[in-house]
């Protein structure tokens, strides 16, 4: 029996990460995708929209990845799940400007206290996030999308957002810690240069809800000391 076929749905679809062996310390779940919720370590974070990837594309992904060898199916998931939310599924409510910019504020307003940020983007149906956190991760993403998700419903029918259910957010998300200096620069430029892939812009300048869109960058976001 493939253990994966008894696995709850929302794990065998989302599951963009594996706890690997040998990781720090601060490996949890709460029985969907598994976070490393250790204070002061450097992660990358992605969450996304409730409606920006539906069960069925979810499936299909799971199936196309059948005959893959284990330890790739993991990091071919993760990319093919990226594709499809840069193909902008969804409502995209994050496209409308006034979202995005509450997005982008939220993100602001506690960096250099629960986090330091190095690194973001505002995506229409997604949002990275590049940070080394001083508080819970769980903690922290749970205020981003408390309050931009309050936000967004109280003015999806006024400003056309679209949201088609309860919620704004999907549940989960998926992070990663960062392993050294050249894990650090590659997804860095990922992130900055994920609308330029999507084809939203020319230049990761041009977009305005990011952190290398210019003058949004924070005053301590040069990159760390790092193994390299």
């Amino acid at each position: 029996m493939n253990p994966r076929k008894s696995e709850p749905e929302e794990i065998r679809a989302e599951l963009g990460l594996s706890a690997p062996g040998g990781a720090p310390r601060g490996w949890y779940s709460r029985g969907y995708l598994p976070h490393y919720n250790n204070p002061e370590t450097i992660q990358s974070v992605t969450f996304r929209l409730a409606d920006s990837l539906p069960q069925s594309k979810l499936r299909e992904i799971e199936n196309e990845l059948a005959d893959l060898q284990p330890g790739k199916i993991d990091a071919e998931r993760r990319k093919k799940i990226e594709t499809w939310l840069d193909a902008g599924m969804g409502c995209c409510a994050l496209r409308h400007p006034a979202l995005a910019s509450i997005m982008q504020e939220t993100l602001l307003k506690w960096d250099g206290d629960r986090y330091r940020l190095f690194a973001w983007c505002v995506m229409p149906n997604h949002v990275h996030v590049l940070m080394e956190t001083t508080a819970p991760l769980s903690k922290i993403l749970q205020s981003w999308k408390s309050f931009t998700g309050r936000w967004a419903m109280e003015k999806n029918a006024e400003l056309g957002l679209g949201v088609p259910g309860p919620a704004l957010w999907m549940r989960e998300y998926w992070d990663r810690y960062i392993r050294d200096g050249d894990h650090f620069d590659n997804v860095r430029a990922y992130i900055e240069k994920n609308p330029v892939a999507a084809g939203l812009c020319k230049q990761a300048s041009d977009w305005p809800w990011s952190s290398v869109s210019s003058g949004n960058a924070p005053p301590g976001n040069a990159k760390p000391q790092l193994g390299e």
